[in-house]
């Protein structure tokens, strides 16, 4: 496993980009080994491991308002443990436990090398190192249940990011879209969030360290539906590209 810089323009698809390896991590100065594939010929891996997913609710007011919540009046948040992550086309696996295991896409920020602690929102940008997709899976009716969301966010597999980190992105309004097998599920765009990025990234600093690496969700729009055996789910965030993952039960 190693980190390269995608070469071409990734929002337009595989066609004709390539990876570059370079030596070492992404955060400071790059060193390129020399070699490169085409990303086609790559496998693509979550393009992160963070120390921590630190996800905010209810963030979009469609979405509070199609589960019956109220909108926060302050960012509402919980974690996704490091192991649910899964990188473009892993597999989503529906456990047991849930009879109703629902997508949520979603922009994620990627914290850079400095790290946050306690920054202001006018810092919040130089805490950034990119923005990516992801997909803050949910089992539904086990997050009712626990009147918390822990369960229900936390199995493995139910955090896919990718398909890698896109740097000096104006995400104050871009387009955020989920498609189940083909068929445009949730639309809608950043500049709708009740919370913008870098107020969440101030808020969140002043809870925890956030460290190089870790990532935020920043929340769903309106449309999450269930997810069942054998769907193909493609979040896409606009001047990102898609994130699509299978789905299966759990073996």
């Amino acid at each position: 496993m190693s980190f390269g810089v995608v070469e071409g323009e990734p929002s337009a698809g595989l066609t004709g980009l390539t990876v570059a390896e370079i030596d070492g991590h992404p955060f400071g100065e790059l060193r390129f080994t020399g070699q490169r594939w085409a990303v086609a010929d790559v496998r693509l891996l979550s393009p992160m491991l963070p120390s921590k997913v630190v996800c905010v609710g209810r963030n979009y007011a469609d979405h509070a308002a199609e589960l019956g919540n109220d909108v926060p009046k302050e960012p509402l948040l919980f974690l996704k443990p490091s192991t649910s992550i899964i990188g473009p086309n892993d597999a989503i696996r529906i456990p047991p436990q849930s009879q109703q295991v629902e997508h949520e896409a979603e922009l994620a920020v990627v914290i850079g090398v400095t790290g946050a602690r306690r920054v202001d929102r006018a810092g919040a940008a130089a805490a950034i190192f990119g923005y990516t997709a992801a997909n803050d899976v949910t089992a539904r009716d086990l997050q009712r249940k626990d009147v918390q969301f822990t369960r229900g966010k936390s199995f493995d597999s139910f955090c896919p990011i990718g398909p890698w980190i896109v740097t000096g992105l104006d995400v104050s309004d871009v387009e955020v879209r989920c498609e189940v097998n083909d068929e445009v599920r949730q639309l809608g765009r950043t500049k709708d969030m009740v919370f913008d990025v870098p107020t969440l990234v101030s808020y969140v600093s002043h809870v925890m360290t956030l460290l190089p690496g870790d990532v935020i969700l920043t929340g769903t729009p309106a449309g999450v539906s269930k997810l069942n055996p054998g769907d193909e789910v493609t979040v896409t965030i606009e001047g990102v590209g898609a994130l699509s993952n299978r789905v299966l039960t759990l073996e």
